[in-house]
């Protein structure tokens, strides 16, 4: 299939700031059927859901049994929730934003366009207490399938979007710059927001007197952050699913003919990301790193997302067919 065009501008990347050295952690893999678990989420009973390559949506049942496929999306599924009424919230490019019945594996569309188009990249979902959703879009012009065209492009066409109870979508933030990963502070009071592009994570608040405003939560990571969590005594764990490389900041910078020749390029030529299992935890009022991960594996890398369940870190991928979880207390700093 031929790859859509891209409109690429100069584009400044953000500065580099360095992180502490984290633990390396001993990583036990669980094998994934669909493979590439890009998001992990867990329910009530302790059961953990992925979203895999080839469009299931996989639960586990840590220590009784393998993984099972409970529904196919027919696309790709990225970014999960888990709602208050114990339905799976699925982020899917580019079928949109949809809700799994868990127990009869009924899927239904909740969003699928937005100001009129075709909702082409839903990434990442939160719930707040009274039922409102909250979705990130990492590009609007492009389907997953081609996100390295939005990479290459470097335009802010990410957003942030509100679905009230009564079915209303609402634009919150706009230009962001590939929206990801999103969730909900352990207060209520605000969201972080990952902007992958960017590098950084924000937060827009939802309550008291900054409400409606966004500001800086950690800037100018080392590294592209993904899916975010919240964890039990607050944390926002983030994923940081490749280190920030130095030759495509540059190239960024640069004319944007040379960023539309390298789409040009068959895939096998362009270039990889960097392998690593990456993942940070931030003070959610601070933005100070306050635990995390970073090693490497020879059968898993690419992290994208991770929870916290039952003492462990959970962690999906899009490097392999495999989960991925650490004993919690390895990653404290």
């Amino acid at each position: 299939m031929a790859k859509p065009p891209i409109d690429p501008v100069r584009w400044q990347a953000p500065p580099v700031d360095p992180l502490p050295d984290f633990p390396s952690g001993v990583i036990t893999l669980v094998p994934v059927p669909g493979g590439e678990p890009e998001d992990v989420v867990v329910d009530s009973d302790g059961c953990l859901w992925m979203g895999t390559l080839d469009g299931s949506i996989v639960a586990l049942q840590p220590d009784h049994g393998g993984p099972r496929i409970a529904a196919n999306t027919g696309g790709r599924p990225l970014g999960l929730a888990v709602a208050r009424d114990g339905r799976l919230l699925v982020c899917d490019s580019p079928r949109g934003l949809l809700a799994l019945d868990t127990h009869t594996g009924t899927l239904e569309t909740l969003v699928d366009t937005v100001q009129g188009r075709k909702l082409q990249f839903c990434s990442n979902v939160t719930e707040t207490p009274d039922g409102t959703l909250y979705f990130t879009e990492s590009t609007s012009e492009f389907t997953v399938a081609d996100y390295l065209g939005a990479i290459l492009e470097a335009r802010g066409r990410g957003g942030l979007y509100r679905l009230d109870t009564d079915g209303t979508v609402t634009t919150v933030l706009s230009d962001l710059y590939f929206a990801n990963g999103v969730t909900l502070t352990a207060d209520g009071s605000a969201l972080v927001i990952a902007e992958t592009q960017a590098r950084r994570l924000s937060k827009y608040w939802l309550s008291g007197p900054r409400a409606g405003t966004v500001t800086p939560l950690a800037v100018n990571l080392p590294a592209m952050p993904d899916n975010l969590s919240t964890g039990a005594d607050g944390r926002i764990w983030c994923a940081m699913v490749t280190p920030a490389n130095p030759l495509a900041d540059r190239l960024a910078a640069g004319p944007p003919v040379l960023r539309k020749f390298v789409w040009r390029l068959p895939s096998a030529l362009q270039p990889k990301p960097e392998s690593a299992v990456w993942v940070v935890a931030f003070d959610p009022d601070t933005g100070d790193a306050v635990a995390g991960l970073r090693t490497t594996h020879p059968s898993f890398n690419m992290v994208t997302g991770m929870v916290e369940a039952a003492g462990r870190l959970w962690m999906g991928s899009i490097g392999g067919p495999y989960l991925g979880c650490v004993d919690l207390e390895a990653t404290s700093l």
